[in-house]
C-alpha cells in the first residue's frame, strides 16, 4: 500500500448506558469499518473490574460478555451467532444500529487514516482509554 494512500472509514463508539431514561452514558469501546480497505474492527473495555469502576450501576459480567459478543460479530467468529457470518458491512450496520438497551452505539462518524487499524487504536486511546485518567 501507498504509504500516502488515504482511506475513508466509519466509526461509532460504544456506549454503556446504565439507565436508558435519562440518557447518560459511558464510553466503553469503539467499532472501525474501512470499506475499501476491507477492515472491520471493535476494541472494547472488557474487564469486569474496570467496568464495574467506570459503569457501577450495570452487573460488570454481563456487561463485558455483550462487548466480547460485539467483538466476535466484528471479527466475523462463529461464536458471534449468525450475523458474524455477514459481510463486513452488515456486521457494521449491525453492530451501529440504534437501540435502546445498556449497550447503545454513538452515530456514525466519518474519517479518513493511512490505516484503520491505527485509527481504530487511536480512537480507543481518545473515547475510551482516557477516561481511566479522569
Amino acid at each position: 500500500m501507498n504509504a500516502d494512500a488515504r482511506i475513508a472509514y466509519s466509526f461509532a463508539v460504544l456506549r454503556a448506558v446504565p439507565h436508558v431514561y435519562i440518557g447518560a452514558f459511558v464510553n466503553v469501546g469503539v467499532v472501525v469499518h474501512a470499506r475499501t480497505a476491507e477492515y472491520l474492527g471493535v476494541r472494547v473495555l472488557d474487564d469486569p473490574e474496570e467496568l464495574r469502576r467506570r459503569v457501577p450501576d450495570v452487573e460488570p459480567d454481563l456487561l463485558a460478555s455483550y462487548l466480547r459478543a460485539c467483538r466476535a460479530i466484528a471479527e466475523g467468529e462463529t461464536d458471534g451467532g449468525p450475523v458474524a457470518l455477514a459481510p463486513p458491512s452488515e456486521r457494521f450496520h449491525w453492530l451501529t444500529a440504534p437501540r435502546s438497551d445498556v449497550l447503545q452505539s454513538s452515530p456514525v462518524h466519518e474519517g479518513v487514516c493511512g490505516d484503520p487499524a491505527v485509527a481504530l487504536h487511536e480512537l480507543f486511546e481518545e473515547f475510551v482509554g482516557s477516561q481511566a485518567h479522569r
